[in-house]
């Protein structure tokens, strides 16, 4: 009987430990849920930024969703498990908590940058998703705590255009040809504070235009750059870029 019950045990344990994988990484204050040797798991990006959060390198914190949540976004019809809106939120306070700022406060705000991060690297893959967490009443806060509005403002422009083209699908020369068009002969770091203010209104016209309202919320605006992280591992470039280099197309990518 003994013999019969020790694979059951196991099996429990299987069980057991499956059930409590976690789909979202912490890193940052010299502390990280994972380490290098996870790329797998991770990607190379995550398993990196963890690594470097354990030596002590000041790491700006944040979270790596694993690749195998890419997995299991094919694998069930572009939808996401259960429980990765709660545990993304658990490190939105975790990120919080070491960087002193709130996501979305109007006096102290948070902002985050968005990368995909495959097991193997996979250049041009996804582009960069900066100062996301802005909008029209996050930009009055950034401003007033840095003293800076042109820096405030400036911020807002460039994510607009990078939130339009990488998440949006909105091709970057609409975007480039409104701000062309606004500059005439002047360079970006001659606009004024105002000139930056329309031509913010600007390319959210372009946005509006081309999808529809600005996703102001910044807790939106996270949810779609996630989504657009995982559709991107599955563009014809990405399928042909593991092609060509003999890379699996189940291996996924992961989001930092």
């Amino acid at each position: 009987s003994a013999k019969k019950a020790a694979p059951k045990k196991k099996a429990a344990r299987k069980k057991a430990a499956r059930g409590l994988k976690k789909s979202v990484y912490f890193f940052g204050g010299s502390k990280a849920d994972g380490d290098g040797s996870q790329k797998a798991l991770l990607g190379g990006k995550g398993a990196n930024l963890s690594e470097m959060s354990l030596i002590g390198l000041p790491v700006p914190a944040g979270m790596t969703i694993t690749t195998e949540v890419c997995t299991y976004y094919y694998d069930n019809k572009k939808t996401y498990p259960k429980t990765l809106d709660a545990e993304i939120k658990a490190n939105i306070a975790k990120i919080e908590k070491v960087m002193g700022k709130k996501f979305g406060d109007l006096k102290n705000p948070l902002l985050l940058s968005v990368r995909s991060g495959a097991r193997e690297s996979m250049p041009g893959m996804m582009d960069t998703i900066l100062n996301l967490g802005i909008n029209d009443t996050v930009v009055e806060a950034l401003s007033a705590k840095t003293g800076n509005a042109k820096f405030a403002w400036d911020s807002y422009r460039r994510f607009l255009t990078m939130f339009g083209d990488v998440v949006l699908g909105i091709h970057y020369t609409r975007f480039a040809r409104v701000s062309d068009q606004f500059r005439g002969d002047h360079e970006e770091s001659e606009l004024s504070v105002e000139d930056l203010k329309t031509l913010v209104e600007a390319l959210k016209g372009v946005i509006k235009e081309n999808h529809g309202s600005f996703p102001s919320d910044p807790r939106d605006q996270l949810r779609l750059a996630i989504n657009a992280v995982f559709k991107s591992f599955n563009t014809p470039r990405a399928r042909y870029y593991r092609k060509s280099q003999g890379l699996s197309d189940d291996m996924g990518t992961a989001v930092n």
